[in-house]
């Protein structure tokens, strides 16, 4: 199967996936409503709207997921995927909206508690609803891992959040039930906090995917390894992937080959590469070139200055791209500076001045990469 038949299989069964959490949600509204309203219990009711709100999150995962799954067009030529993120960004929203009702009532219900009327039927519906809320959580999240959905890693969390919900208004109905104590409004306050500290973790780390994260390091080792099988390729260095959507990556790499290679036989090395590169890991690659020609005894020669004279910089990461051109006695080099350094052209600046100083006929030309990937 092909990656675009991957995508459109995903995007059914991320729907097929919500429908479900849609009707067990809607059947949980349904009987804990009217628990909720038999028993005089707010904190039945809460959790029949908390309920409700998970049902819209599912709708809203359906929503996105199908826009999500849209073909590029002229206005978006890289997809819509990243609607997804936007997808779990509102459900995070919704979380913490339901996190701050539920404070607020549990509030008041610690101020001006009511009686309550609990049966033998309520605790039951309660403690069923429980262990239908940790299967949901629990097959949500599987799917979420499985199909790679946020939305639906959310929807699992915030469903085993519900869980705990319900388990602690199960423990009160019983505490009022049995000893006439009502303790709702404090274990109420005590799950809000929870709630809230989950939408906020969810809506950072949707967060954190819009604005661009670090790629995978088994990701990344994997596809540079793949690169690097081609004989002629003596590296690869740069590897930059944006996510578009979890199923969707667009990057470019740089592999380091020959300087005597022919226009035609790079042109059908970087072709092998970003066919075999999308093949096996989906991935849209772009392929530059560093040229090498450290073959004589003098390129040896100051390649291995270069490297030494960088030893004296822990946070410096990696050199890579070293060219030397012999007739215009220029030579240049990329170095990867830990992120952590506070002044990485300080370093760049003082290495150039060292060789420039042991090789005074050479310009030196250091160049500041990013460490985008490992």
């Amino acid at each position: 199967m092909d990656y675009e038949s991957q995508g459109r299989d995903r995007t059914r069964q991320i729907v097929k996936v919500s429908y479900r959490g849609i009707g067990v949600n809607l059947i949980l509204v349904a009987f804990k409503a009217v628990v909720g309203l038999l028993a005089n219990s707010i904190a039945v009711i809460l959790d029949a709207v908390n309920n409700l709100s998970d049902a819209l999150s599912s709708i809203i995962t359906i929503i996105g997921t199908k826009i999500a799954g849209k073909a590029a067009d002229k206005k978006h030529p890289y997809g819509h995927g990243r609607v997804e993120y936007v997808t779990s960004s509102i459900i995070a929203i919704i979380v913490l909206v339901a996190g701050v009702t539920s404070l607020k009532e549990s509030i008041e219900k610690i101020i001006s508690p009511a009686e309550t009327n609990y049966k033998v039927y309520s605790i039951v519906i309660i403690a069923a609803a429980v262990l239908a809320k940790v299967f949901l959580g629990r097959y949500f999240r599987k799917k979420g891992k499985e199909l790679n959905s946020s939305s639906l890693a959310t929807s699992g969390a915030d469903a085993l959040f519900d869980a705990i919900l319900s388990a602690a208004t199960l423990v009160s109905a019983v505490i009022a039930m049995i000893w006439k104590i009502n303790i709702e409004g404090f274990l109420g306050v005590g799950i809000s906090v929870f709630i809230l500290k989950a939408g906020i973790e969810v809506m950072r780390e949707a967060i954190s995917d819009l604005i661009g994260v670090r790629i995978d390091s088994e990701l990344a080792e994997q596809i540079k390894g793949k690169i690097t099988s081609f004989e002629e390729v003596h590296g690869a260095y740069d590897l930059i992937l944006h996510t578009y959507g979890p199923e969707q990556l667009i990057g470019s790499v740089h592999i380091e080959i020959d300087d005597y290679m022919t226009a035609r036989e790079i042109d059908t090395l970087t072709r092998r590469i970003t066919a075999d590169i999308y093949r096996d890991f989906g991935v849209i690659l772009t392929v530059g070139v560093y040229a090498t020609n450290a073959s004589d005894d003098l390129s040896r020669t100051i390649r291995e200055a270069a490297k030494q004279e960088l030893e004296a910089y822990p946070q410096v990461l990696q050199m890579h791209g070293f060219y030397m051109e012999h007739s215009a006695k220029v030579v240049s080099f990329d170095i990867i500076v830990d992120f952590a350094e506070r002044e990485p052209k300080a370093i760049a600046s003082t290495v150039r001045e060292h060789l420039e100083a042991k090789f005074p006929d050479f310009r030196f030309y250091v160049n500041l990469d990013r460490d985008f990937s490992d």
